[in-house]
């Protein structure tokens, strides 16, 4: 019996999520509480529609065209898309022998057998290392750093193209001191192409007031381009491709 998907919702011209036009499949599920999520519609695995491997093949292959004109792909993200690891693989598969491009973009907290044969199938990997301090890790996300340094040894090890993202939050993730340790580290990773530098913003704010969570960071505003400027100075030093989306 095939493998049957929980998605939150589908993307088919998305243009953030990795190299060219990319058909993007939100998956259910998470197992991190971010403070600056802006998914948490997403968290709950229960939730969402199900899919079967060929119903979302089937909606992948409308846009081919697109996304081979583009160098494109497919990318799977979420919630932690990881937690659905062998619908993700079956989907894989299926995109590989049509010449579509997978891209797996997680928080790297989640690795077994299956998700390392998933990640023989793709072509990168967008890891989302939210703080490089343990401690403030586990105060952003409610889980521990360490699984997702393991998780880039291992896609250091396989030679996986990574582009690693960091969200700056004010007062909570741009300590300086901890980003400047983050690029020394990364220095070590030639498998990591580029880092993406996120801006934090709240727009997805109104989704914990309906899901009645706490929403912690009401009065936490934008970074400022100061900011954002300095921790790219900061991350460029190490020679990798800095980009942001400010």
């Amino acid at each position: 019996m095939a493998n049957l998907g929980r998605i939150h919702s589908l993307e088919s011209f998305g243009t953030v999520d990795g190299p060219g036009i990319r058909f993007v499949v939100f998956m259910q599920g998470c197992p991190l509480r971010c403070q600056f999520c802006h998914n948490p519609d997403t968290w709950d695995v229960r939730k969402g529609t199900e899919y079967t491997p060929d119903e979302l093949m089937e909606e992948i292959l409308k846009y081919k065209a697109y996304m081979d004109y583009s160098g494109g792909g497919v990318t799977f993200t979420g919630g932690e898309p990881l937690l659905q690891a062998d619908f993700i693989l079956e989907v894989s598969k299926m995109c590989k022998s049509k010449g579509i491009s997978v891209t797996i973009d997680t928080s790297g907290f989640i690795f077994n057998d299956t998700i390392k044969e998933l990640l023989d199938y793709a072509d990168l990997v967008l890891l989302d290392i939210k703080n490089y301090d343990p401690l403030v890790y586990k105060t952003v996300t409610g889980v521990h750093l360490s699984p997702t340094l393991k998780f880039l040894d291992f896609l250091k090890e396989a030679n996986i193209s990574t582009w690693v993202r960091y969200v700056v939050v004010p007062q909570l993730t741009d300590n300086i001191d901890s980003i400047r340790k983050l690029s020394d580290y990364l220095d070590g990773y030639p498998n990591v192409e580029k880092i993406e530098l996120l801006a934090f913003h709240k727009m997805g704010e109104y989704k914990w007031k309906e899901l009645g969570l706490d929403y912690k960071l009401t009065d936490t505003k934008e970074p400022s381009k100061e900011l954002m400027e300095e921790v790219i100075e900061i991350l460029s030093t190490n020679g990798k491709v800095v980009t942001s989306n400010i």
